[in-house]
């Protein structure tokens, strides 16, 4: 009997830097799920990607339990298990003001969703991933390690995936292996569901701002996502990649 192709669950997954995962890993063969809130977006999928027989497209809030739990089983049942788990789904807006303006609500709903978020996916696939001996990434950011003013909430909320992936690392292994990667400057517009279809070109100096002379793109994090959940990085655990084209290593003064 010929072997089921892995299968690998995203959330995050229907537009922006899940979306170029979840296209990287269809042209790989894998067995797709993508999980997302937004059922625009969701719809835009299913037209992107013609509804192929080894993509299931699932709408659940990751920040609550009962939509995490249905979603899992739904999607191993499917795949008839999971082999890899990427925590990508997240608000994706930094700046939410002075802290001294930050309501509790907003604070919280970061924290749920960018955080709470990957804490229940891995709960909920734990079991499924290591009976495949498989791999959780959590998509972190390098806001994580450095800042920019009006950006606590983010922040911390990246940082704590930092923290939770060494800790799952050290939880699950030899089983599970855990990973993050923490993109910089990734250019995500041709990837969002509303996305124009004349998009404004970046300038040659936001490229060229980037030591490795480029902006980022969703293909750079689905390559390191690739690498993170193959074999070749089975002694690759609780580790953090930054994606940045080097600007994390930068030194910026003020002319």
């Amino acid at each position: 009997m010929a072997q089921q192709p892995p299968v690998i669950l995203i959330t995050g997954g229907a537009q922006g830097i899940g979306k170029g995962v979840a296209a990287h890993f269809l042209d790989k063969g894998w067995r797709v799920v993508i999980l997302d809130q937004n059922a625009d977006a969701i719809s835009a999928c299913r037209q992107d990607f013609g509804d192929p027989d080894n993509l299931l497209l699932v709408t659940a809030d990751v920040s609550r339990e009962p939509d995490v739990a249905s979603a899992v089983e739904e999607a191993a049942r499917w795949g008839q298990g999971l082999d890899a788990l990427v925590n990508n789904a997240g608000i994706a807006d930094p700046d939410t003001g002075p802290i001294e303006m930050l309501e509790l609500d907003q604070w919280q709903r970061r924290i749920d969703v960018n955080l709470t978020g990957a804490f229940l996916l891995a709960k909920y696939t734990v079991a499924h991933l290591r009976q495949r001996r498989g791999s959780i990434v959590n998509i972190a950011s390098t806001r994580a390690l450095q800042s920019e003013p009006n950006s606590e909430a983010y922040a911390a909320t990246k940082g704590g995936l930092l923290a939770l992936t060494h800790a799952l690392a050290m939880s699950l292994g030899p089983d599970v292996r855990a990973n993050s990667i923490s993109p910089g400057w990734i250019d995500v517009t041709a990837w969002q569901a509303d996305a124009p279809s004349e998009p404004q070109p970046l300038s040659a100096t936001d490229h060229e701002q980037h030591p490795s002379g480029r902006v980022g793109k969703p293909e750079d994090v689905a390559a390191m996502v690739a690498y993170l959940v193959s074999p070749d990085a089975s002694f690759v655990t609780g580790q953090n990649f930054v994606i940045d084209g080097g600007m994390t290593r930068k030194m910026i003064y003020e002319e």
